[in-house]
């Protein structure tokens, strides 16, 4: 069957226009190994199990053994959880009073985890009590629980909450021998340096009954493991990253609805494809972005297949958070036995919950890291079965850049977790709830938390702790523990109502930018319209209402350097990271739906003033004299930064675990501080969170990766798939495509130590240096008296022609097709100085020449479509339009030139019709939307 669905994908028309790329990964074989001297019972279990060890499961008990921090980072199915319990449980085996911890990040998973341990306990004739300790285990058993139990299972809210009534558990924190931490992975960033405080808190409590528990940490790869696994915890770690289980061929598909015009969208796609895969008879997960897809991919698959097969449609179901603790397990059930085969979910099915083994896996949309698409992937293919992923992309810079770009998922390292450890507000929150814990002494503070004293000194000002002999102790009423949240960093929160119940909260920016009044807010894949926002009160109402539209908040940001920290030198290229202060104005906000605004409204809020830590980098004058000069149009160079600024954040969750709502930007042609052109990028986080900071360290990458997305995106103008931005506060103006990519290419050259290649072979030989602008006759005029090949000639033509000397550009031209008839790119640069010349018939004939050379190249087609109008030929230029349209429906300009030659043909519905079209594609077209209007006004 799944042959038959490759066969599918492969030949069917539908299917294989839009494959981007199908890589196979081969089959691997099984490495074992032994563990001697195990204790009867768990030797008896491995064998009634059937369980043959894994050389990287042998490796880990052997650290474990020997007293040694262990961080397992083999991927999904790889048997990481056996390979940490097997030591484990000969410990709690042969030491009676021994216990252990385990933290997971979600409920499910303990639950899941639990049932695991007790079937290991019974199956060896142990006796560890294991539970669960949590927000919902019942207050009745909880003492006993404590007094009993051996291993424990939580989260670190619970713990969070828990260690300031540590003598309560003084029986287990004096025993602990192991700490868990599974899917360490997703403690980064805000989250994650809230969890490694909390950590550094639960070793000091530890060590203060005496126990000196070892960390063992289980993770999906990461690109800097050691940094991640001593951040997080303190302490040094050995790692297990040779992955020595079984696995069959899987193949893995990159889907891109985007690759060639079409009408339907992600979600449409994803349920054909799942519809494909259950149809074959392939057991099937499908993860989309919100538990809303979940339910309507799982509900148009229904509905179809009632009335293709009818006898498969209680074999479909979605799967997601929220739903009651019976009907998740019963799902998962369900997918063990087989009598389930499909299920559509979110991430929630992404953990390591035990589902069996699968046939093939649906991604529908980037996951946002590599870590999470092959967490997902690995759900297909268990064991040494063959397997199919097929990872669905949407429209944005960071799904369309892996689709044209498989090697940087298939051969390239992950990302990089990052775990802030100098946030001032996370440490002083933290260093108070240690202090109530147990009273702080100097060695503490400086053992335990790697932070300043000035942070210290802050405490001690506030006048909630007080000097005694035996350190600093706190003097507060309230448990300083109730004031922090781990998802967050500030103490200034909003509460979001609906039915007079808390429904979220969340801080000062997200509130201002997301739940304004009148905005559209999503909650688990609902949504609700805003209400009312009360400033005072902190307080958000929202009423529940299913809408097709979505809002955008519009902002002015000021950015203003505070303290430099470092500097880095690449190259010729100089990028700074330091403390920067941010403002930002929102003022309106938009209602829109598919790019199309609907209505504007105004808002009246406060100025959001927060310090945060940043890079930024100048562009060197001579560069933005040049970039000028070859794009004289009024906010081309302001264009063109603000473009640089959004592809850079755009990849930026790349290479650095992070969301690209985690991240600020502000491009300018000027900065006061600075002297010159500046783009900077910052946490988006008050006193940030270690994002820009990793960022300066993978600088080159990411401005290769940016400009390879940017130059790879088949648009002319910009898109949402290369410049724009879903979250730009000046609505997506000024952008400028052919000046961001100058820009990063300027960049790059400059990071390698090379001189920056100008249009007529201006050397920059010192960038730093400011340059008088250059005029065009000035470009160029010397030093093009030789050439050796139409291709050389073509490429002095387009310098010349960039530049605007289309004397000597058309001299270029003409010369290369002298030598070369058949040199497409000299016809059309022909064809268009001719064309500005107002020379419209000769500028026809070359396009027409063109056109004959390669009658399907969309550039030609869109140049000769417009040619033929101003030559009055209005139905061949209507026809050329057409046939643009149907190799590249998705550029707004071709819709545009085939409204052109409708309106003056007197179709004037179709003409209405298709400036629409083009302003959907691209709301920016400002051709299409005076013709538009004028057109509607006549």
């Amino acid at each position: 069957m799944l042959e038959n669905v490759l066969n599918t994908l492969e030949g069917n028309r539908t299917f294989k226009r839009k494959v981007e790329h199908i890589e196979t990964l081969s089959e691997r074989k099984a490495e074992y190994g032994e563990v001697k001297d195990l204790p009867e019972s768990i030797q008896k279990y491995l064998q009634d199990s059937h369980i043959k060890l894994y050389q990287h499961q042998v490796e880990a008990t052997q650290f474990i053994r020997e007293g040694e921090n262990v961080l397992i980072t083999t991927p999904t199915a790889s048997g990481k959880t056996l390979a940490f319990n097997l030591p484990i449980i000969e410990t709690l085996s042969s030491d009676e009073e021994a216990t252990a911890l385990y933290i997971y990040p979600a409920k499910a998973l303990a639950n899941d985890q639990l049932n695991v341990l007790k079937h290991l306990e019974s199956s060896c004739g142990l006796d560890f009590k294991p539970n669960i300790y949590d927000g919902d285990t019942p207050k009745n058993i909880r003492p006993w629980i404590k007094e009993n139990s051996r291993l424990i299972l939580t989260n670190p809210y619970m713990l969070h909450l828990i260690l300031g009534w540590h003598h309560q558990w003084s029986r287990f924190y004096k025993n602990l021998k192991y700490v868990v931490i599974d899917e360490a992975h997703h403690y980064r960033g805000v989250f994650g340096s809230n969890v490694a405080f909390l950590i550094r808190r639960l070793r000091r409590i530890c060590n203060y009954y005496g126990s000196y528990p070892q960390f063992i940490l289980s993770s999906a790869t990461l690109a800097n493991p050691d940094e991640f696994s001593r951040n997080l915890i303190g302490m040094d770690f050995k790692e297990i990253k040779e992955d020595t289980s079984p696995g069959g061929k899987k193949h893995f598909i990159l889907y891109n609805p985007f690759a060639k015009w079409g009408d339907l969208s992600t979600h449409q796609e994803t349920k054909n494809l799942f519809q494909l895969m259950v149809l074959n008879d392939l057991q099937t997960l499908c993860f989309t972005v919100s538990r809303r897809m979940a339910e309507i991919i799982a509900m148009w698959t229904k509905k179809e297949l009632n009335e293709k097969r009818p006898d498969m449609v209680n074999r479909i179901t979605a799967y997601r958070s929220g739903y009651l603790a019976e009907e998740r397990r019963k799902i998962e059930k369900g997918l063990k036995t087989g009598n389930l085969v499909g299920v559509t979910c979110t991430n929630a099915l992404e953990l390591g919950m035990d589902i069996g083994s699968l046939d093939s896996v649906i991604i529908s949309g980037y996951p946002g890291t590599m870590i999470s698409t092959w967490q997902q992937a690995g759900r297909a293919g268990r064991a040494e079965n063959e397997s199919l992923v097929i990872m669905v992309a949407f429209e944005n810079a960071l799904d369309q850049y892996l689709m044209k770009h498989p090697e940087f998922l298939f051969h390239k390292s992950h990302e990089n977790a990052v775990i802030d450890l100098e946030n001032k507000k996370i440490v002083a929150g933290h260093l108070l709830c240690a202090i109530k814990e147990i009273p702080l002494t100097v060695d503490d503070f400086e053992k335990y938390f790697e932070a300043d004293y000035d942070t210290l000194e802050e405490i001690r000002q506030d006048g909630l702790t007080q000097e005694t002999l035996i350190g600093l102790t706190y003097v507060g009423r309230k448990d300083p523990a109730m004031n922090i949240s781990l998802d967050q960093i500030s103490s200034d929160h909003f509460k979001v109502f609906h039915n007079k119940h808390v429904m979220e909260t969340m801080d000062r920016q997200h509130a201002y930018s997301e739940a304004h009044e009148g905005a559209v807010l999503i909650n688990q894949g609902e949504t609700y319209i805003v209400d009312s926002f009360d400033l005072t009160k902190r307080a958000i109402n929202v009423k529940k209402m299913d809408v097709d539209y979505h809002t955008q908040a519009l902002k002015n940001v000021d950015v203003s350097i505070e303290k430099e920290i470092s500097n880095r030198k690449i190259g010729n290229f100089s990028v700074t990271f330091g403390e920067v202060k941010v403002t930002q104005d929102f003022y309106k906000y938009k209602e829109m739906i598919y790019g199309k605004t609907l209505a504007t409204h105004n808002l009246k809020l406060p100025p959001l003033k927060y310090h945060t830590r940043g890079l930024w980098f100048t562009i060197p004058g001579l560069v933005a004299d040049t970039l000028e000069n070859i794009f004289p149009k009024k906010d081309s160079y302001a264009g063109s930064l603000h473009g640089a600024e959004h592809a850079i954040i755009s990849m930026f969750p790349l290479l650095v675990l992070c969301d690209r709502f985690d991240i600020g930007g502000l491009s300018t042609n000027y900065h006061p501080q600075t002297g010159k052109a500046t783009i900077f990028i910052y946490d988006a986080y008050e006193g940030g969170i270690g994002l820009a900071e990793k960022a300066v360290e993978v600088m080159e990458k990411l401005v290769e990766v940016t400009r390879d997305m940017v130059k790879s995106c088949l648009c002319r103008k910009g898109c949402p798939t290369c410049i724009y931005s879903p979250k730009c506060g000046n609505d997506n103006k000024p952008l400028h495509k052919k000046g961001t990519i100058f820009i990063l290419d300027a960049m790059m050259k400059m990071m390698k130590g090379e001189s920056v290649d100008l249009p007529g072979d201006i050397i920059i030989n010192n960038l730093e240096s400011d340059t008088a602008h250059l005029k065009p006759p000035m470009v160029g005029s010397e030093g093009y008296h030789e050439f050796e090949n139409p291709q050389t000639l073509t490429r002095k033509g387009e310098s010349f022609y960039l530049n605007g000397n289309f004397k000597e550009a058309l001299k270029c031209f003409q010369k290369a097709i002298q030598m070369d008839e058949n040199n497409l790119s000299a016809w059309k640069y022909q064809g268009m100085i001719l064309q500005l010349q107002e020379k419209h018939e000769k500028a026809l004939e070359s396009f027409k020449k063109a056109h004959l050379i390669q009658g399907d190249d969309p550039e030609t087609l869109y140049y000769l479509a417009v040619s033929l109008y101003n030559n009055a030929c209005h139905q061949e230029s209507k026809n050329t339009a057409s046939k643009l349209i149907k190799i590249r429906g998705d550029w707004d300009d071709a819709w545009q030139a085939l409204a052109m030659a409708l309106e003056v043909m007197g179709d004037e519905d179709g003409a209405i019709e298709a400036y629409n079209k083009a302003l959907t594609i691209n709301p920016l077209n400002e051709d299409a939307a005076d013709n538009l209007k004028k057109l509607l006004k006549s």
